[in-house]
């Protein structure tokens, strides 16, 4: 297959010629020892041989597994079989055999380090976003960043609004994206610890600083928060627009020109609670409490952080987290991205699980009763309104976050009968995703809308908290499922994190300007995912530059594609990435 280096299973691969008529879907990475262990096997052509598990590098045979039979409905004219080993735990590296065919699996681990130290690279990603100084790159990029409108100074009046990171393949930053991945990387690094490590300093450069790496890349996003929030009533939501769509080009030399000519100033947008727009296109903007509330949280998760490491910086967060959440309190609603000379932008339309997960934050972080009274009205006025996971679709980032970290936050100090109602908050949309995934041979239930990867690590990260929350295992298999979609067990048998495994399948041509223009391979990267096919037809401007490496295991219910052309299933993007690091710091630590 496209990317396997030559390695202990490559004699197999002498047979892939004979054997595209039979596809192995498996988990790459692998499976802790107690974990359910699960493949996917399908074929044009009934399947009526037993599978044989073999173990390297001697390829000895360790069982022999009867393929059982799965409804495919919706997914294509594939017969679809499951293979089950749950039973093997012995550690080591496997691979499932389809003997009259000739066709291997990809190889995969069983042990209890399987999943060790995936969360840096993850974080390896996030410094390659970097914008101001960028480790990976090594430059300074968008040093003039910004211009103001919509403040209240005159427009085009300088402001400080360097840092943060690149959204996507693109190089515009938002706080609606930016705020979440800071909160994000804040929560993880406070369930699990010691699950990272100190590899780098605070500029992301080789070396450590006595502080862990995901702290480092949590303060770049705070730093950045405290930029855009230069006064009690001033926030800065979008740095540059659609402008910036002028191919793909290094950071440090920018050629999007916003009136001041190219590799210049940028535009920086303030959150005015209205629609706005420089263009022919406005947003329907209602208020700024989404990303004054997400933002109030990831700043206060970040001053009970910093507390014990550095007391004026902790002060300096809370204090911008109460500004903040009064914002948010004041211009109720939801601020949305801004596009120039396109319909395109960030959909927003939710707010009350942000403020939310501010007041149960603020509580924590200053024991004030008022703001944990206000955290359980905003979460009964959120309770899963603002969630995709009881919807069967939604527009682009319309129910952003892809998961509710208020309820979980909230949870952490709300009294018992509460603490039920918000556990009842998860079931509810885990249980209705659990339905739909009753229809698919890949046991997924989400809708395969734009960035559908998104939904997918948060769905994983939503039953990771349900069952800290309550203790129910009950769900635990449908948690591995969604894990193992991710690293392989989907119909194009590929992980969709750039470079995990190392040796595996995973996307190698993604919409980026360090890989097209530089061919720079970073792992770490989620990319957007799968989208309905129906949805993938309609798209502008998709072009496929190199041959479909998955052409014979497409199906006409959903499409990925590995290819730069492919803007809408292989972008990786900064929050996606960071939005997946709580779930692989638990999946690191052993069970």
């Amino acid at each position: 297959m496209k990317k396997y280096a030559l390695s202990l299973f490559g004699i197999f691969l002498a047979f892939q010629a004979l054997a595209q008529d039979v596809f192995f879907s498996v988990n790459q990475v692998g499976f802790q020892p107690q974990d359910s262990k699960k493949a996917v096997l399908f074929s044009r052509e009934k399947i009526k041989n037993k599978i044989e598990l073999l173990r390297l590098p001697d390829s000895s045979s360790v069982a022999s597994l009867k393929p059982i039979g799965i409804e495919s409905g919706v997914w294509g004219d594939f017969h679809y079989y499951q293979i089950n080993f749950s039973n093997i735990q012995a550690e080591g590296e496997y691979l499932l055999w389809h003997p009259q065919s000739k066709t291997p699996s990809s190889p995969f681990q069983i042990g209890v380090e399987a999943y060790r130290g995936l969360s840096e690279e993850l974080l390896e990603f996030m410094r390659q976003q970097r914008c101001g100084y960028n480790p990976t790159l090594d430059m300074v990029c968008h040093e003039k960043d910004s211009r103001s409108f919509f403040g209240p100074m005159p427009d085009s009046t300088y402001v400080d609004a360097s840092g943060g990171w690149h959204d996507a393949g693109d190089q515009l930053k938002y706080l609606i994206t930016g705020s979440y991945a800071t909160g994000h990387m804040l929560l993880a690094y406070q369930l699990f610890p010691e699950q990272f490590e100190d590899q780098v300093n605070a500029l992301g450069q080789p070396g450590s600083n006595g502080i862990p790496d995901v702290l480092d890349e949590a303060k770049w996003g705070l730093d950045w928060l405290l930029k855009l929030h230069p006064a009690p009533d001033q926030l800065i939501h979008q740095i540059a627009d659609d402008r910036d769509h002028r191919g793909f080009k290094i950071p440090n030399q920018d050629n999007a020109d916003y009136g001041w000519g190219p590799n210049s100033y940028r535009a920086a947008y303030f959150a005015t609670g209205e629609p706005q727009g420089l263009g022919k296109f406005k947003s329907e903007s209602t208020g700024m409490a989404n990303i004054a509330g997400r933002s109030a949280a990831a700043l206060a998760l970040g001053s009970r952080v910093w507390k014990e490491i550095d007391l004026s910086y902790s002060i300096k967060c809370l204090n911008a987290a109460k500004t903040l959440y009064e914002l948010g309190k004041k211009y109720e609603g939801y601020q949305q991205g801004n596009s120039f000379g396109a319909p395109y932008r960030y959909n927003e339309e939710t707010w009350n699980d942000d403020m939310e997960w501010a007041g149960a934050e603020l509580y924590k972080a200053t024991g004030e009763k008022q703001y944990l009274t206000e955290a359980k009205e905003y979460a009964l006025k959120s309770a899963n309104e603002d969630s995709w996971t009881v919807r069967d679709s939604a527009s682009h980032y319309q129910l952003y976050p892809f998961i509710n970290l208020g309820h979980y936050s909230l949870h952490e100090v709300a009294d018992e009968e509460f603490k039920r109602t918000l556990e009842s908050f998860y079931k509810e949309g885990i249980e209705y995703t659990l339905q739909k995934a009753a229809n698919s041979p890949f046991e997924v239930g989400i809708p395969f809308i734009w960035c559908s990867n998104n939904l997918m690590t948060s769905l994983a990260t939503q039953l990771i908290l349900y069952e800290k929350m309550t203790g129910d295992q009950n769900y635990h298999s449908y948690l591995l499922a969604q894990r193992d979609w991710l690293f392989g067990k989907n119909p194009w048998g590929t992980s969709m994190f750039t470079g995990i495994p190392k040796n595996g399948d995973f996307p190698v041509y993604v919409h980026t300007a360090p890989y097209v223009l530089l061919g720079l391979q970073v792992p770490g990267g989620l990319v957007d995912g799968p989208i309905f096919r129906t949805i993938h037809s309609s798209l502008l401007g998709l072009n496929l530059e190199r041959p479909d490496d998955y052409e014979g295991r497409q199906n006409p219910f959903v499409v990925y594609h590995d290819a730069v052309g492919d803007y809408s299933t292989n972008e990786p993007t900064m929050d996606g990435t960071a939005g997946s690091i709580l779930m692989m710091a638990y999946f690191s630590a052993a069970k």
